[in-house]
């Protein structure tokens, strides 16, 4: 039997497959209600099937294809509208289909109208709509590779670091709000989304391939701490608090009046 949930509703993109649809299922263990985002149709229907009967939660459904502005609002509208709503996860993106410059140029704009034009617009959305309401939770799908550009297709790992800063942004900005956010940062993480664009997980290195459930479940582990930054193959944090006093100590010399001395250039001279 249905049951409304006392937790509230949580609004996942790219929820019929892969990593949306684990976050899915645990966020209905949990005992959230869900609105469920994506383009497979039928992928949809069985998932609302499978996790109202399983969980006794109430699941709504919402064909979208993000790539398309005028289903991006239709998210936007849901997100605006729908006061249960609590947790929107942006999960929605695709990868790469080959090296960067052997790509078609067509398919790296879907993929940045995907990865960064939707998620930044619900992202921000959703951040103004919880700031309004003093309560509520963001979790993006980043990705390692915003961390280490280089060993990757360099517009799928910018889409990557576009979403990793515009989370630590808004963290800064939602500072004692009553909201919160949360980028998680996957490593190879077996889904769907090798064989979508022609490759396959087989040709990876296995230690290097995390099981989806695995993934999400540490991910969840880490909002559950509190975590801006979730990196869920990471055992030593430090590492990363490392790399933030690093880019700490780089901040006083961003931005000075004088070029560097390194570089030849004159100083100024004040008149």
């Amino acid at each position: 039997m249905e049951m409304s949930s006392t937790l509230g509703t949580a609004l996942i993109t790219g929820a019929s497959s892969g990593i949306g649809s684990v976050y899915a299922d645990r966020l209905a263990r949990r005992g959230y209600d869900l609105v469920l985002v994506a383009r497979d149709r039928e992928r949809l229907t069985a998932a609302k099937s499978r996790l109202s009967a399983q969980y006794c939660i109430s699941v709504d459904t919402l064909e979208a294809d993000l790539v398309e502005r005028s289903d991006v609002l239709k998210v936007e509208e849901r997100l605006r509208s729908d006061p249960a709503i609590v947790l929107f996860v942006n999960n929605a993106g695709v990868g790469p289909n080959g090296p960067l410059l052997s790509n078609d140029l067509d398919y790296l704009d879907r993929m940045v109208a995907l990865n960064v034009v939707a998620a930044n617009r619900l992202a921000v959305a959703a951040a103004q709509i919880f700031v309004a309401r003093k309560a509520g939770a963001i979790i993006n799908t980043a990705s390692v590779v915003a961390l280490a550009p280089e060993i990757f297709n360099g517009t799928y790992s910018g889409t990557k670091a576009f979403m990793l800063s515009l989370t630590e942004s808004l963290a800064a900005d939602l500072k004692d709000t009553g909201v919160r956010i949360q980028a998680i940062l996957p490593g190879l993480t077996r889904t769907e989304i090798f064989d979508r664009v022609g490759s396959s997980m087989d040709n990876l290195n296995p230690d290097m391939v995390m099981e989806a459930t695995d993934m999400v479940d540490a991910a969840l582990a880490g909002f559950d701490q509190g975590e801006v930054l979730t990196i869920p193959s990471l055992s030593d944090a430090g590492l990363l608090d490392s790399l933030h006093a690093a880019r700490t100590a780089l901040g006083p010399h961003l931005s000075l009046k004088n070029p560097a001395a390194r570089y030849g250039a004159p100083q100024s001279i004040a008149s």
